[in-house]
């Protein structure tokens, strides 16, 4: 499949998500860039795509707790550049939809780096939101590098 829908400009109970209940999520610009990658992830999954220097991270929040309301959705991946501005939010925008659910979904987040696809456990994630806890992790690092 070389064309990937858009989030947004999809419904909520489309045929591939029902015949599926697996999502990838994948930031736009992958498409464009590493088109084999998004191939990859793609198979066996719904396959969508969004930009949140374009769309505003409630717009596709409130589109996936849509999905998730109507269709038994077995497993999301989110898939984004690392270093990201705008796709790091991608990865904590679907931890906090699946909080609203009870942590029911399994979310595996994976990051395009270097040539490399690298998951990511869903603790970063949640970690990263919190700059106190990234700086006090950094702190630990670096008292143990001093010594």
């Amino acid at each position: 499949m070389s064309e990937y829908r858009r989030l947004l400009d999809s419904n909520v109970c489309s045929k591939d998500i029902r015949r599926y209940k697996k999502l990838l999520i994948f930031g736009t610009c992958l498409k464009d860039e590493h088109p084999e990658i998004v191939a990859e992830w793609s198979k066996g999954r719904a396959t969508f795509h969004v930009c949140l220097e374009s769309e505003h991270v409630n717009m596709v929040g409130f589109k996936l707790a849509s999905i998730l309301c109507r269709v038994p959705i077995e497993e999301i991946v989110i898939l984004t550049v690392d270093g990201s501005l705008h796709c790091v939010q991608l990865h904590m925008m679907a931890e906090e939809v699946n909080r609203f659910f009870g942590n029911r979904f399994k979310i595996r987040h994976l990051v395009y780096e270097k040539g490399k696809v690298i998951e990511i456990d869903p603790e970063v994630v949640k970690t990263a939101r919190f700059l106190t806890k990234v700086r006090s992790l950094l702190a630990l690092k670096h008292k143990g590098t001093s010594s």
